[in-house]
Parts: structure tokens; C-alpha cells; sequence
């Protein structure tokens, strides 16, 4: 049975709980154990499937097809275990599934409240493939003190009550600020956290505590001495210059064996962390620089594009590059303002959805067909470039996507993009309509692509015939064009298995042009880089040469 660790933050929010939850699981990876991380967030959404990139950074999907939040991306690239619909839930999901129980009868006429009813659904969520690893990492979104937490706070606090002895630990993560007026970093605020937990039952056994200025001694052992925890057991975190340096990083400041202590597993085994130290070295002993655009529309919030920007710095820790990427507003592209895609050795579009800036990624795409510039397209960036072929080589000059048409509520665009109403999963057909509801309707999850042999994208999965990577979307390229944008030079170089949905396309005569349907840089990890990403940068630093 797995021993458990819950993972709770105070003081302020984006404290990188996310983060220190996968450095603590590649560590204890590192030491010979098998984990699995969890995500409970507080918020009412059932999946943040619905929500803005601005409201919440990007959406990571699962092989399964779920729809979670970025924070699973992290669990991911840190410790190379694919996340699973079990691996996230929030409140929305539990309130839906103790109300359809209620409405189905299940409780057998009691009044639903929320213990032990919601706090039981959240402990069942818990528990599921309890027996499959050595530790669970359950980390808590959201600040103690946040109203919306209180049924997970109080479900965690009966799960360790129900739990043998030394089976749960907590962690707690916290700030301490520094005030430059006196020159002091402040234990106050993390007193308070702490007592805000001890309230609600929950006792920290370690503290982790972010800091941009040194800890002293003294100011742990004050922690220690009115948190009630033990010395070795106040782990400061600094600012890192890459999260990737966080596995070191916590090893040093003793993370891992401070929650090892406190399961009283010792001796403990030595860590290996020869996979670190070489990611480090990959990433500290770059011998080169290229620079990428990338060109979408919620470039405001970098978090939105946060797996693109990481398979970059994978792609290049492949190549032994360093990218340097710039974020550029797809809606700035529009009309003539192609120009500021100068100088970059290589361009990707990233996914989205609606119209706004889309004529911009139009314009990349052209941009780079023409220049010879090396070009990923995922997703919408796919479409775009579909489009643009269209438009300027297969004599269509009204070619657009259902999308946009649906959006505008007026026919506008010969569609060579349109709504995805039917495909295989499995062994049975799902079928869409418009008016579904929109969340969780999407094509969802790890699909199977067959590719042309001798292409340049199976060249970049070392001559595979056929890969499988996660997809998010519900427009698809039409392949009724297929045999017209062919004869034009744009050549679909992946289709879905039953050859009806266009997976890739890239032109022949250009040095390295790739749209695809899916999200590679989902699976990409820092020390298993995702191929597409790898040949981009490498395209990109043959462009670089050339330029």
C-alpha cells in the first residue's frame, strides 16, 4: 500500500508547489521508489477544459483524455509517469459525481452534506491505485485559509486519521518576505500559515520555505521552534535559474531525506541523480543559441504556451543549443507586419481557438513557406498553415475554417477546416454535434497516426511508420482538399489509421515545414525531448548557420 505525502500551500499562491511536488517525486525516483502525483484543485470547474488560457494557463491533457490542470506537466517531464484521469480532480467534479449519486438514490434517502459526503468522494478519489506505487503525491491547489479547500483540507486530515500510523506526511509550502527597509526576512507570515493548518487538524511534518534572500540558522530554527517541526526538516527554497535545477536544488537543501525521516525509513537508499546532472550539464553547456517566434494569440500569459516553451528548451538540450524564444502577438502580424518575423531561425504557431489573430498565424505560415524558415505547426497552427496553402497555392482565396464561420454565425470561408462530427476511438465511433455541450467533447487524448515513409516527420521519429501523441481539438483539416492541395505541393504526410483524418503536412521542397494535428510537446520530457521538437531545433540551428 502506497505511503502518502499531501502537499499544501499558504502565505500567497504560485508559491511552485507544482513544482517542488515533481522534484520530490524524481527524487524519491532516484532513490529506487515508484510514485504517482495527484492534483486536487479547489475550483468549481468540473476540468479547467473551459476556462481561458488567461484564467489559467494552458490545458494538459492525458492519454486517456482528460483535461487537467499544467501542473500535471510538470509531474510528467520531472518523472516520465504518464498522468491518468485519476490523477486530477477538482471540486466541480466531486460536488457532480456526490449529485448524480444523490439523484441516482444512492445514499439511500440521507441528507447529502458535505461530510461525510463530499470529503468521502474526495478520500475514494484518493485512494484509487493505492496499490500500484511505493508513494503518493497529493498536492492541495490553492492557499490554506481558501474557503473552497476546506472539504479537501478536512478529507485529507480524515484520510491520514483512517491511514496506519507514519502512512501520510504533510508538506507545507510558504513564503518568507523580505523587507529591504530593515533587512529582515519575516517568520510571521509562516507562523500564521502554519497555525491556520493546526486549526483544521493538519500538522506539517516538513516546511519548505521560498525565499529570495539566504535563511539563517536562527530564522529556521525560529520556524522549527513555533511550527512545531524538527530542524532538518525547514527546507529553504531560492529562486532557481531553470526549474530543472530543482531536483538538485532540494536534494542539497535536504527535501528528500527530511520526508524520508519523517517515515522513519532508514536507512534510506542513496539517490542517483546521474539523469540530473546531466540535464544540467545539458542545459549550463549549451554551444549555441537559436531563436524562435512563437506566434500565437495568449502570448500575454506565457503559462498559456507553458509545454511549447518546455519542448523547446528539451529540443535544444537535444542539440546542445540554448533557444531563446520570443513571444510575438499573433494579431501584430496582420497586414505587413510579417516583417517582424525576421531574423528568427525558426517559427512555430501553437494551438488556440476562435478567430482573433488567426489571419496573423496565416501570415507566419506564409511567411515561412516563402523564406524557407523552419516551421511547426500544432493544432490550430496546422489549420493555419492548411489554410494558407489553400489561399495562395491551390487557387482558393476564400479558404478558411467552420470555426470561424460558427463563431461570426454567417458563411464566410470555403471550409477546408470543419467540425469534427464523427471518429474512431477504440474499437466504437464518437459522434459530435454543434450544439453538444462544450466541455469534454473535444477529441481527447492519445490517437495513432500513420505516416508516409521516407517524410520528413517520420524522419524525425527515426523512420517510425506510425506514433501516437495526445490531441485536443474539434475542428479537423478536410481531406475532400487533399488531392488538390497535394497537386499544389502540400504534401499529408500523416493520416488517422482508417485514413480519414489528416494528422501532418509539409512541403517537400521546403528544408524542414511541419504542420500537425496533435500536441507533441505534451509527452516531452527533458531527458526524452520530444522528436518534433528536436528537428525543429535542429533546423532552426542549420538556419541559423545559413543565415
Amino acid at each position: 500500500m502506497a505511503r502518502y505525502i499531501f502537499i499544501t500551500g499558504g502565505v500567497v499562491s504560485s508559491l511552485g508547489k507544482g513544482l517542488a511536488s515533481a522534484a520530490l517525486g524524481a527524487l524519491l525516483q532516484a532513490r529506487g521508489f515508484t510514485v504517482r502525483l495527484r492534483k486536487l484543485d479547489p475550483y468549481l470547474n468540473v476540468d479547467p477544459g473551459t476556462m481561458s488560457p488567461f484564467e489559467h494557463g494552458e490545458v494538459f491533457v492525458t492519454d486517456d483524455g482528460a483535461e487537467t490542470d499544467l501542473d500535471l506537466g510538470h509531474y510528467e517531464r520531472f518523472t516520465g509517469v504518464s498522468a491518468r484521469k485519476t490523477d486530477s480532480v477538482s471540486s466541480g467534479r466531486i460536488y457532480s459525481n456526490v449529485l448524480e449519486k444523490e439523484r441516482r438514490g444512492a445514499y439511500l434517502g440521507k441528507t447529502i452534506q458535505v461530510i461525510p459526503h463530499v470529503t468521502n468522494e474526495i478520500k475514494d478519489f484518493l485512494s484509487v491505485g493505492e496499490d500500484e506505487v511505493d508513494f503518493m503525491l497529493c498536492e492541495i491547489g490553492g492557499t490554506v485559509g481558501d474557503i473552497e479547500g476546506l472539504p479537501f483540507f478536512e478529507a485529507i486530515r480524515q484520510f491520514a486519521q483512517e491511514r496506519p500510523r507514519g502512512q501520510c506526511v504533510f508538506m507545507h509550502l510558504t513564503l518568507l518576505p523580505y523587507l529591504a527597509a530593515s533587512g529582515e526576512l519575516k517568520t510571521k507570515p509562516t507562523q500564521h500559515s502554519v497555525k491556520e493548518l493546526r486549526s483544521i487538524g493538519l500538522q506539517p511534518d516538513v516546511l519548505v520555505c521560498r525565499s529570495e534572500q539566504p535563511i539563517p540558522e536562527k530564522e529556521r530554527a525560529k520556524i522549527a521552534l513555533f511550527c512545531n517541526v524538527r530542524p532538518d526538516a525547514v527546507i529553504p527554497a531560492y529562486d532557481l535559474k531553470s526549474i530543472y535545477e530543482a531536483p538538485l536544488a532540494y536534494h542539497r537543501a535536504g527535501l528528500d531525506q527530511a520526508v524520508l525521516d519523517a517515515f522513519q525509513i532508514s536507512p534510506a537508499p542513496r539517490p542517483d541523480l546521474t539523469r540530473w546532472e546531466d540535464v544540467m550539464d545539458r542545459l549550463t553547456n549549451a554551444e549555441g543559441v537559436v531563436k524562435v517566434a512563437i506566434v500565437g494569440k495568449y502570448v500575454q500569459l506565457e503559462d498559456a504556451y507553458k509545454s511549447i516553451s518546455e519542448a523547446l528548451t528539451h529540443g535544444g538540450m537535444a542539440n546542445r543549443v540554448r533557444v531563446k524564444t520570443d513571444w510575438v502577438d499573433s494579431e501584430k502580424l496582420e497586414g505587413e507586419g510579417a516583417h517582424l518575423l525576421d531574423g528568427y531561425n525558426g517559427i512555430i504557431v501553437p494551438g488556440g481557438f476562435g478567430e482573433r489573430g488567426t489571419e496573423g498565424m496565416v501570415a507566419a505560415a506564409k511567411y515561412a513557406r516563402e523564406k524557407k524558415v523552419p516551421y511547426l505547426g500544432i493544432c490550430l497552427g496546422m489549420q493555419m498553415a492548411v489554410i494558407e496553402a489553400a489561399r495562395n497555392l491551390a487557387d482558393m482565396p476564400d479558404a478558411g475554417s467552420e470555426e470561424f464561420d460558427h463563431e461570426a454565425g454567417e458563411t464566410r470561408f470555403t471550409p477546408v477546416v470543419y467540425h469534427l462530427k464523427e471518429w474512431v476511438q477504440g474499437n466504437y465511433t464518437v459522434q459530435r454535434k454543434l450544439s453538444d455541450d462544450k466541455g469534454g467533447t473535444m477529441r481527447l487524448g492519445a490517437y495513432t497516426a500513420v505516416l508516409e515513409p521516407g517524410s520528413k516527420i517520420s524522419e524525425a521519429y527515426d523512420g517510425a511508420l506510425e506514433i501516437e501523441d495526445r490531441h485536443r481539438h474539434r475542428y479537423e483539416v478536410d481531406a475532400k482538399y487533399r488531392k488538390q492541395l497535394e497537386e499544389a505541393g502540400l504534401s499529408f504526410s500523416g493520416m488517422s489509421p482508417d485514413g480519414r483524418l489528416p494528422e501532418a503536412v509539409e512541403y517537400g521542397d521546403h528544408p524542414w515545414f511541419i504542420g500537425v494535428q496533435s500536441h507533441p510537446e505534451l509527452k516531452s520530457k527533458p531527458f526524452e525531448p520530444a522528436p518534433l521538437f528536436a528537428g525543429f531545433v535542429r533546423a532552426a540551428m542549420e538556419n541559423e548557420r545559413l543565415v
